[in-house]
């Protein structure tokens, strides 16, 4: 039996009510939207080009979207809690240099590989400490962070490039630039890393404390939640998905400067804001943050197609970003 009447001799469907209200909410939700827009943007520029949808540059969109999309993931905790990270570049960039030289020092790749995530990791913790023990803005520390990350890059470096990793470079290359069934290997990491954060935001008691601290820090205070210890972990958990992409951007580019992810902070904020994650904190999705880095890079690549000069890239972005925090005003006002 699947339906009963109401009150009234109305027949409710208790079986399609739920699945109608399901698929109208994935319908209007603002990852749809940001799917549509990639859809249109990429059937404008085909016409305009081409060349854009040929098989070798959707592929070469999707990877380099990835590495956004990872370190988007690891920004998602941060902008939910009610925090921002400028910091990621800077982390990125440091933990690409440090994994460059202790593989040179010999270093196992796998060894290598633990020490630069727990480095990502106690990077991210340590902005997080001082944002919640310290009270200070998030903007601020982490703009510190920034700046301190690309001096310490420069101070473990020497200047130096790194272009040959020892024994294990085959390995490295493998990894970050090598395939597993016709698909880059980071495409992978980002397909895992959307289903572990969607599982910890959803589905886990670390999530909910997240989306509480976002939503009313006092009011999670007052519940006994550990408000502290969720922002340090949510920073932390940022840390690490940026040294995650740099063991995958390094094997990418076969090489490493201390200028690594210089700029990326735009893009990873960009993508997650795009995605559907409100600045003021409080919701924000794992997929939503892979959809937006996905448009960030296809506003990239349609603008070099099209031959329009690079320099509007950041134009295009931001103006993506003001629709983007439009419509979750308006979506707010409605609800």
């Amino acid at each position: 039996m699947t339906s009963s009447s109401d009150p009234h001799g109305m027949n409710v469907d208790l079986l399609t009510a739920p699945r109608h209200s399901a698929v109208k909410r994935l319908a209007t939700s603002q990852e749809a939207w940001i799917a549509v827009a990639i859809l249109v943007l990429g059937l404008l520029v085909s016409l305009i080009s081409p060349k854009f949808a040929t098989a070798g540059n959707l592929l070469n969109v999707l990877q380099n979207a990835c590495f956004i999309g990872i370190m988007a993931l690891g920004m998602t905790p941060v902008i939910v809690s009610g925090g921002i990270d400028i910091s990621v570049g800077s982390i990125l960039g440091l933990c690409g240099i440090v994994l460059g030289i202790v593989l040179v020092a010999g270093w196992p790749l796998p060894l290598a590989i633990l020490a630069v995530l727990a480095l990502g990791a106690l990077c991210g913790a340590f902005n997080g400490a001082i944002i919640a023990y310290l009270k200070l803005p998030p903007f601020v520390v982490t703009l510190a962070a920034l700046s301190m990350g690309r001096s310490l890059a420069l101070v473990v470096s020497q200047n130096t490039v790194f272009y040959e990793f020892g024994p294990w470079t085959a390995e490295l290359l493998a990894l970050g630039g090598g395939k597993t069934f016709g698909l880059p290997n980071v495409i992978y990491a980002l397909a895992l890393g959307i289903l572990v954060l969607h599982f910890l935001l959803t589905k886990t008691r670390w999530g909910r404390y997240v989306f509480a601290v976002g939503g009313n820090e006092n009011a999670a205070r007052l519940c006994g939640i550990p408000v502290e210890l969720i922002k340090v972990s949510a920073y932390a958990f940022s840390g690490l998905m940026a040294a995650l992409t740099s063991i995958f951007l390094v094997g990418w580019l076969g090489a490493v400067t201390n200028a690594l992810g210089t700029g990326y902070e735009l893009q990873v904020i960009a993508a997650t804001v795009i995605g559907g994650a409100s600045l003021v904190g409080g919701f924000g999705t794992a997929i939503g943050a892979a959809i937006g880095a996905v448009l960030v890079e296809v506003i990239r690549n349609s603008l070099l197609i099209a031959g329009v000069n690079p320099f509007w890239q950041g134009f295009f972005v931001g103006s993506f970003i003001l629709g983007a925090v439009l419509l979750e005003r308006v979506r707010s006002a409605r609800k």
